[in-house]
């Protein structure tokens, strides 16, 4: 099973930017198969996906964050980065990556083990 680290999160001004980075432990050839996810979970609420790049590049957001996240991967570096602009309050949340072989696992976050995530708050 492959573990992830995520890290980069913080404290930003509305309107700010942040970069997470979230690192794979498991091989290379491993990492580069996986679709990977970056996921929020904002106080009191369920955790949701807001950004996957597939394995080939391909990337997909949610509607909240088009415009204005991008997810990219180092497949030599065994990680995955979001980028983060114009954030707002509504930004506030604990970010998780996760990955799997099967992007269908990614898109509903069906995963059995979460790593302990990256906080980003957003407030003036």
């Amino acid at each position: 099973q492959v573990q992830f680290v995520e890290s980069g999160g913080g404290l930003v001004q509305p309107g700010g930017s942040l970069r997470l980075s979230c690192a794979a432990s498991r091989s290379r050839s491993i990492f580069e198969a996986y679709t990977m996810g970056w996921y929020r979970q904002p106080p009191g609420k369920q955790r949701e996906l807001v950004a996957r790049i597939g394995s080939g590049g391909s990337t997909n957001y949610a509607d909240s964050v088009k415009g204005r996240f991008t997810i990219s991967r180092d497949n030599a570096k065994k990680s995955v980065y979001l980028q983060m602009n114009s954030l707002g309050p509504e930004d506030t949340a604990v970010y998780y990556c996760n990955g799997a072989l099967n992007f269908r696992t990614v898109e509903i976050g069906n995963f059995a083990s979460w790593g302990q995530g990256t906080q980003v708050t957003v407030s003036s």
